[in-house]
């Protein structure tokens, strides 16, 4: 990539448009131009990469002492569901305003559910604290797109990528042993509780340096566009089926048939007006961009979820140490954004991408190999580094793609979408993977908290998932040579 794209040869040359339009020297992700709002946006993402981790080790004996574990895949579902909608919410918003409103609003929402469910005294509030800090969690997310393609110039853009990644490596780590340690000692409620306090430290960071270099509409001199009601109508419509279709998945009965023709109802046409056109026929560019990143996300979030419940169930390990098997996969995933986020890689950034995928389905194959009592269970956590190091490379570089391929005035909406197709695919994917885990007899996963709860899983039931989710990987290698 040269140091002058052509917009910017013309910004430089053309008299007409007025010097501050023209664009910043290019220094780094951390240079005094950026080193505020690099700091504050990355302190968001490790707000959000602790609570998931965290959370996540606290939700079963909250679950429990809330007498609501044949409710628990909700407290997940109620946060996926309500952040597709924030997510096409935030688009729009941050495209008509600026992102600073929708980051502000997000980030509270966030904290508040947080504080709801953790003070809930039964699990239907529980659930509720969930869903609204899913709202939270779906404004942040495309919100910071929108200030990354604003306030950076497209040369940083892979860097700051490539530094959300590494965000997500200490979290990885120290989350579920933190959580653990808090939930033993001083009771589940103070791991919901005590993260709202963090907030405050990003927000200091992050809001000034955003107001200053990436407020206000796109173009300050035009009336702000309406919101699209017809696309917030097709949001609800994509929250709800999502959310009929993870009911329907939990409940093999008959009856189930129903709440899933009806998800997918309100799914189907709510998908095609609000992704690019051409994105299920792998339409070069755009399209195939956003189609990539459900693939990805969806077949590895899919796969990753089954792991730990495999290697307690069939191997005889604690949970402890089955989620620290994949613990290693936070360092080579910031690996693989690191490399990405390099200058000489730019010219080769889709064959890097079709690597990655290469890796991803080939981690996700290997993985249950370990049902075989021979084959040593550390070969999980060699398997899975490999796999977050192909997910690194590929994530970062659909988001970079994303915003190299967008106007300026559309960079909430295509960001919205990209988001959709993450979370709209982990969801149909993993109704799908748990539908058929349950009927080849895989024992009821969720409604514990330990091995016992799930003795009776088959160990086919495993191979059933990941081998399927390796050949999603797999088509999505054929998707990332149609980025161009």
């Amino acid at each position: 990539m040269t140091a002058l794209e052509p917009r910017e040869a013309k910004v430089a040359n053309d008299p007409e448009i007025s010097p501050a339009a023209a664009p910043r020297p290019q220094g780094g992700v951390l240079d005094r131009d950026h080193r505020a709002l690099s700091v504050g946006i990355i302190s968001v993402v490790l707000l959000i990469a602790f609570e998931a981790t965290a959370v996540g080790t606290a939700m079963p004996v909250a679950a429990r002492e809330l007498n609501g574990v044949s409710l628990y895949a909700f407290a997940f579902s109620a946060y996926f569901t309500t952040s597709l909608f924030a997510m096409v919410l935030s688009g729009q918003w941050a495209d008509r305003s600026g992102p600073l409103a929708p980051l502000t609003v997000g980030i509270s929402a966030f904290a508040a559910g947080l504080l709801l469910s953790g003070t809930a005294g039964a699990m239907w509030l529980f659930i509720l604290g969930r869903a609204v800090q899913g709202v939270g969690g779906g404004l942040v997310i495309v919100a910071l797109y929108v200030v990354i393609s604003r306030a950076y110039e497209e040369a940083l853009r892979p860097a700051i990528m490539a530094a959300f990644a590494a965000s997500w490596v200490i979290p990885s780590v120290v989350g579920p042993l933190a959580s653990g340690t808090i939930t033993e000692h001083l009771g589940w409620r103070w791991v919901f509780v005590g993260i709202p306090a963090l907030v405050v430290f990003p927000l200091a960071l992050a809001l000034p340096a955003i107001r200053r270099t990436a407020s206000g509409p796109t173009d300050p001199g035009a009336p702000p566009a309406p919101f699209d009601r017809r696309r917030i109508r097709l949001a609800l419509g994509i929250s709800v089926g999502a959310g009929l279709l993870q009911y329907a998945g939990q409940d093999l009965r008959w009856l189930s048939l129903l709440p899933a023709a009806a998800g997918t109802a309100l799914l189907v046409p709510s998908v095609r007006g609000l992704l690019p056109r051409g994105t299920y026929r792998a339409a070069r560019g755009l399209p195939s961009v956003v189609l990539l990143r459900g693939v990805a996300a969806g077949a590895f979030i899919s796969a990753e979820s089954f792991v730990p419940l495999m290697l307690v169930t069939q191997r005889g390990l604690s949970p402890t140490m089955a989620g620290l098997s994949l613990a290693v996969g936070g360092a080579t995933w910031a690996l693989g954004s690191f490399i990405q986020s390099r200058p000489r890689v730019e010219p080769y950034r889709e064959r890097l991408m079709v690597l990655g995928m290469v890796l991803v389905a080939a981690a996700i194959a290997a993985v249950p190999s370990v049902l075989i009592e021979s084959v040593p269970v550390w070969v999980v956590g060699v398997a899975w580094g490999f796999g977050c190091l192909g997910m690194g490379m590929v994530i970062a570089s659909t988001s970079v793609m994303l915003l190299k391929l967008s106007a300026p005035e559309e960079a909430g909406a295509n960001s919205a979408a990209l988001q959709i197709s993450d979370g709209l695919s982990n969801v149909i994917l993993l109704a799908a993977g748990g539908a058929a885990f349950a009927a080849l007899g895989g024992g009821a996963v969720g409604h514990g908290v330990d091995a016992a709860s799930s003795a009776g899983s088959h160990p086919g039931a495993f191979a059933v998932v990941f081998l399927p989710m390796a050949a999603v990987a797999l088509a999505g290698a054929w998707v990332a040579r149609r980025l161009r």
